[in-house]
């Protein structure tokens, strides 16, 4: 959900600002960092270098997580300024010859390319998809690039995204992976080609991170804070995903490769279903009407069988949102597992419509947490204090219970349970 309730009703100025502000859940200035709770400068600072029709997970997983971690961290695109859309795609293997690609979400800038400089940045992350293709050609990015890799700044580039280290000459004798079919052009600028043996396979070569596809996102994004200089403190813990059909497909995988990226064992499960077996996404977005609009996600691959799992072996457990809730709330296998944490007093982590879950298991008796603003008579219903996702994106803690409005708030929501968990990233 990337728009609050009135946002269709502003002028178009201001719903320009709205819409920056969902991508932007905290300012920017100086490289402050103000996830609610928490204040203080932000320990590094990162530049997305976004096109139209990138991957949408290439570039929402890194956006966000990073964020979550105390980063700040600014999305460009060339020809357009802070509050401007990028279209975004999805791109997964289906069974043909080659990946399929159908409309993403909609993502929106935070701040303006013509106004950036290299020196404010400590990093510089490249998505791929279909934008590398046109951003490949743009000189202003090219030389952005190069002054990334002169000054020896960390650059982390996945998918396609090493067709513009590759126009920018920046890639000579290093070793480097990608997509596979990025391959000739990679070798044609001098690149030592490393085999994408499967597609989470990364690469390391100095200040140099790249990665074959999302897939490699907990890697990829590992590399990348360990080039910055950073750590991570706690993360031998064990989470549960609790999936199901038509779960919102950022809602899913944002905290589970952020939280796999730190170095937590994750699983996913999903009722009536096994390990490998998937899950289809949704991708639920406000397009102008007077609800989210759904679009076909990726299909979500589950790492464990739900009717095997051992939820006392697990930390917390994370649930998305999505349409998947409203049945899920029906089984009461789901609602035993539910209480059985809530019982031990182990964190739980919900967000938008996973809220649906947690009123049918009971266990919002006494608990203050917010959710999507449709879900808020389930709360209420459920014996839970209703508190107001006042911007879209904030989200609260009460004991062991972090909850969230929708997935604008992700940084919050994942550094709100990172916090419960005692994980820390320092630099």
């Amino acid at each position: 959900m990337t728009l609050e309730w009135h946002i269709k009703l502003c002028s178009p100025g201001e719903a320009s600002r709205l819409r920056a502000r969902q991508h932007k859940p905290k300012p920017l200035a100086i490289a402050s960092v103000k996830l609610r709770g928490r204040s203080e400068m932000a320990s590094k600072k990162v530049l997305l270098l976004c096109g139209d029709y990138m991957e949408d997970y290439e570039v929402m997983v890194p956006f966000q997580a990073l964020q979550a971690y105390g980063m700040a961290v600014d999305a460009v695109c060339p020809g357009k300024k802070a509050g401007d859309v990028c279209r975004t795609a999805v791109h997964q293997g289906t069974g043909h010859q080659t990946y399929s690609e159908s409309r993403g979400h909609n993502f929106t800038l935070n701040a303006s390319f013509d106004e950036i400089t290299e020196n404010g940045y400590d990093g510089l992350v490249i998505p791929g998809g279909r934008a590398p293709e046109y951003l490949a050609m743009d000189e202003k990015v090219l030389d952005l690039v190069r002054k990334f890799s002169n000054a020896k700044k960390p650059i982390a580039s996945v998918c396609h995204g090493q067709l513009i280290l590759a126009a920018a000459g920046v890639v000579q004798n290093r070793s480097c992976t990608a997509y596979p079919a990025v391959k000739p052009v990679l070798l044609a600028a001098g690149a030592n080609w490393e085999e994408a043996d499967t597609m989470a396979k990364c690469a390391v070569d100095g200040n140099l991170v790249t990665a074959a596809t999302y897939e490699s996102h907990p890697e990829f994004i590992s590399l990348f804070i360990k080039a910055l200089g950073g750590s991570v403190a706690g993360s031998n813990k064990r989470i549960l995903f609790l999936c199901g059909d038509y779960m919102e497909d950022y809602e899913v995988m944002v905290p589970f490769q952020s939280l796999q990226a730190l170095g937590c064992h994750v699983d996913a499960v999903c009722p009536g279903k096994g390990v490998g077996d998937k899950c289809p996404t949704a991708i639920h977005d406000f397009e102008g009407d007077q609800t989210y609009s759904e679009k076909p996600g990726h299909d979500f691959t589950l790492t464990a069988s739900f009717e095997s799992v051992d939820a006392s072996s697990y930390d917390a457990l994370v649930i998305p949102g999505g349409r998947a809730p409203e049945y899920l709330a029906l089984n009461d296998k789901v609602l035993s597992l539910v209480k059985g944490f809530m019982d031990k007093a182990k964190p739980i982590a919900s967000i938008c419509h996973g809220q649906q879950i947690l009123s049918a298991a009971g266990v919002l008796k006494g608990k203050k947490c917010t959710a999507y603003p449709a879900v808020k008579l389930n709360v209420i219903l459920g014996g839970g204090t209703w508190l107001e996702p006042n911007p879209i994106d904030r989200c609260f803690t009460d004991g062991n219970l972090v909850t969230g409005a929708a997935w604008p708030g992700h940084p919050e929501f994942v550094s709100q349970l990172m916090a419960l968990l005692g994980i820390k990233v320092s630099f």
